[in-house]
């Protein structure tokens, strides 16, 4: 009995150790940031912040998955921030599931979904889709199955009793797809949204939403894990002020869009921006 005392009690350290060490992990300056790859704004966003304080001596780790992965890892304390939380509509469900999420502040206020075509296409507003639902294939190009404008495209289809099929793979099929119909002067409608860098390189216009399914206009806001706040008070306080307005972030989408290195994108455009990055690491 007494050799195995003196074998718990190290058994019992180790453990010790290591949980203390698991604690000073979520103490430490190890930062996760959920991230969906393919969303323009959230990629942009969530790099931009990486620059900022991995030059302040932190280390920011990116996790890609989708926005339900990436809600269910915060709940569990296992990531730490997600910056593309789109409310009061897109994720609202999505967010109601896990009510100990902290909301700690809004990245951008013009946020917008919804049915999506080129300019030359003379439709405006989705009551007329039925009218031209040969031209379009009966079919609108969507992107991810378990994305929240994805739900509410099949929303659409039901509430305009819409003769579509709505199709999906990924992001970037859709605005492949989209690319290819505007060469060829074809008629497509896709599930877009705004902020995006698709608007800047095309000429697009959204459908006119009068039974409003997609909602109005949007923000994007940063939620975190519960005990965030209470780990790093500091940087609640620098996500509580990272805002683009529709200037910047018209100019980081576009650059990001043509960048092959996205981090070094992020860098360069933190330091072509010094008062805008000196506002948000104010302390008061």
């Amino acid at each position: 009995m007494k050799n195995l005392k003196y074998l718990f009690f190290p058994i019992l350290m180790g453990i010790c150790s290591i949980l203390n060490s698991c604690e000073n992990i979520k103490n430490s300056k190890y930062i996760t940031i959920g991230m969906v790859d393919g969303w323009a704004e959230d990629v942009a966003m969530t790099h931009v912040a990486k620059a900022i304080l991995d030059q302040r001596g932190y280390h920011v780790i990116i996790q890609k998955a989708s926005t339900d992965m990436i809600l269910a890892s915060m709940n569990n304390e296992d990531t730490d921030l997600f910056m593309g939380v789109w409310l009061p509509y897109t994720h609202a469900k999505k967010v109601a599931k896990f009510p100990g999420l902290v909301n700690i502040g809004t990245n951008y206020d013009s946020g917008r979904i919804g049915l999506v075509v080129p300019e030359y296409i003379p439709v405006n507003s989705i009551e007329e889709l039925n009218q031209q639902q040969d031209q379009f294939n009966h079919r609108i190009i969507g992107i991810e199955k378990g994305a929240g404008l994805t739900s509410g495209t099949d929303q659409a289809i039901i509430d305009y009793t819409l003769d579509y099929k709505q199709i999906n793979s990924s992001t970037i099929a859709m605005i492949t797809e989209l690319q290819n119909a505007i060469q060829r002067k074809q008629w497509i409608v896709v599930a877009g949204w705004q902020p995006h860098w698709m608007f800047g390189k095309m000429k697009l216009k959204f459908l006119h939403d009068p039974k409003k399914v997609f909602g109005e206009a949007e923000q994007i806001k940063t939620y975190a894990r519960k005990s965030f706040g209470k780990d790093h008070p500091e940087l609640t306080k620098f996500f509580a002020k990272v805002h683009f307005d529709d200037e910047h972030m018209a100019d980081l989408l576009l650059k990001m869009e043509h960048s092959k290195n996205k981090e070094a994108t992020a860098i360069k455009w933190v330091e072509e921006h010094p008062e805008l990055v000196k506002l948000w690491l104010d302390k008061k």
